[in-house]
């Protein structure tokens, strides 16, 4: 290699001088594009990419999700009537369902009967007790028309001063606490892909200081004949570019796959006690256009990521000759 060089080296001052005339090439590249370092710094970039693109899924889901919860949950109120020592239940509900509906702004009352009350406590209690003898209070859902903003705070009143027992719950503790989760998540989802950055730009740092090393003799006499530093860190940086993008495009693509096929299993294991209550918890997760967008664009930067990091190395490196 380093004859190789050399004699490039005569043949540029044999030339002529010219201002616009083009340097010749070298014909082996400085950095070795087949190598142990090589594919291993690869399957390392690949492995950070997938949970990269899992971590940044799986809060795209999670927001999406908390999202449609809190829509879903804004769009409701509760309305319970707690039964008491001589009180008429049945005339307590309907003067509770009255009130509401007179208020602007509400699409739908329905007041749940005894016996749906009673099966809201069978996920605690369990089912085939008897709970005619204990207080169940009777629940009221109150819909709410899409874009209005009825006068809760005058339904809350109206409820209390007519109706004995009854109180109102428009769930904005449970939205603060969705709001709360849901940004806790994408914060542990930004540190955990700032991480993986980092982890990159640290592997691609060793790789590109061991490759260097290995051919410091080299870089030594390019430098020596006049070589450009910009041309030497171009050739590491497009060497590292290319490496980062196979790197990537494998780790992305296997993230990509497994959560296409997530719609599908999904699909399959629809109606079963476990899937209903996975449902519930989580929502949806499938992934729309968009997440898969998100994640070839991580795998863009990734691999500007590690095509930058190298420069940098080989750029300090230089200036150390």
């Amino acid at each position: 290699m380093i004859e190789k060089i050399m004699a490039q080296a005569r043949n540029i001052s044999d030339q002529p001088a010219a201002g616009n005339a083009p340097l010749p090439t070298i014909e082996s590249s400085i950095v070795p594009h087949q190598s142990i370092g090589g594919r291993a710094l690869m399957a390392v970039v690949a492995i950070m990419t997938f949970l990269a693109s899992l971590t940044t899924g799986a809060v795209m889901l999670v927001r999406a999700n908390a999202a449609d919860w809190q829509t879903e949950v804004l769009r409701e109120v509760t309305i319970q009537i707690r039964p008491g020592a001589g009180r008429d239940l049945e005339a307590s509900v309907k003067t509770a369902v009255d009130i509401a509906r007179s208020f602007s702004g509400i699409s739908d009352v329905r007041p749940y009967s005894k016996e749906e009350s009673a099966q809201l406590l069978e996920p605690w209690i369990g089912s085939g007790l008897a709970v005619s003898d204990l207080p169940v209070p009777r629940v009221i859902i109150v819909k709410l028309a899409s874009g209005a903003q009825p006068d809760i705070p005058a339904m809350r009143k109206a409820l209390t001063d007519k109706v004995p027992g009854a109180s109102l719950d428009d769930h904005r503790g449970w939205i603060d606490r969705m709001r709360a989760m849901s940004d806790f998540v994408v914060v542990g989802g930004i540190i955990v892909l700032g991480l993986v950055i980092a982890a990159t730009i640290l592997s691609v740092s060793f790789a590109t200081s061991g490759a260097m090393a290995a051919n410091r003799p080299v870089i030594e006499v390019l430098h020596f004949i006049g070589a450009r530093d910009r041309f030497i860190a171009g050739q590491f940086q497009r060497h590292f570019l290319w490496l980062g993008l196979k790197g990537g495009a494998i780790g992305g693509a296997a993230a990509i796959l497994l959560f296409a096929l997530i719609a599908p299993i999904e699909a399959m294991i629809r109606g079963t006690a476990g899937a209903e209550q996975f449902a519930a918890l989580f929502g949806s997760i499938t992934m729309g256009a968009t997440g898969y967008v998100v994640i070839l664009l991580q795998i863009i930067l990734i691999a500007a990521v590690a095509a930058e990091s190298s420069r940098r190395t080989v750029n300090q490196t230089i200036a150390s000759i």
